[in-house]
């Protein structure tokens, strides 16, 4: 498996995972115009975000979302991954090791970047499982939130 840049072909692969990943994770069904929409922002200005496809024989199996936030406390960048989505039948591989390990490895070589953070829903468990196999913890701040 390989980790890569999304390249402007990925659309239609990041469009299908952002909508499954909803309902799966949530049982929400997205506009899809609307998330189009956000997706092309990311794809056209980087300083929104960067979309990382992993690939496995070149065929995309997987995909992140990552999000830069500035730490005052810091002084750098912590990077946030979002959307996090394996598909179906290259689940339990290793795909989210690989693609950890790599943005790992990113903010490692980076002295600019001081670290990764995600959120998870609480009723997914399998994801936190395989979060906190590879290090990460929970048990430092809680996640709040107010949607319009």
């Amino acid at each position: 498996m390989n980790v890569r840049k999304s390249l402007p072909k990925d659309l239609a692969f990041i469009l299908q995972c952002q909508l499954d990943m909803a309902m799966e994770t949530e049982n929400l069904q997205l506009d899809q115009e609307v998330l189009l929409k956000g997706i092309r922002a990311v794809l056209d200005d980087p300083n929104k975000g960067q979309y990382w496809i992993v690939e496995k024989k070149e065929e995309a199996i997987g995909m992140c979302l990552t999000l830069p936030e500035w730490s005052d406390w810091r002084n750098g960048m912590v990077i946030w991954i979002h959307s996090v989505y394996t598909l179906p039948n290259a689940r339990n591989q290793g795909v989210y090791r690989v693609l950890y390990a790599f943005l790992k490895d990113m903010v490692v070589k980076n002295p600019q970047l001081r670290g990764l953070r995600l959120y998870v829903d609480k009723r997914n468990s399998n994801a936190m499982r395989v979060y906190e196999k590879l290090g990460m913890s929970a048990d430092h701040y809680n996640l709040y939130e107010w949607l319009k």
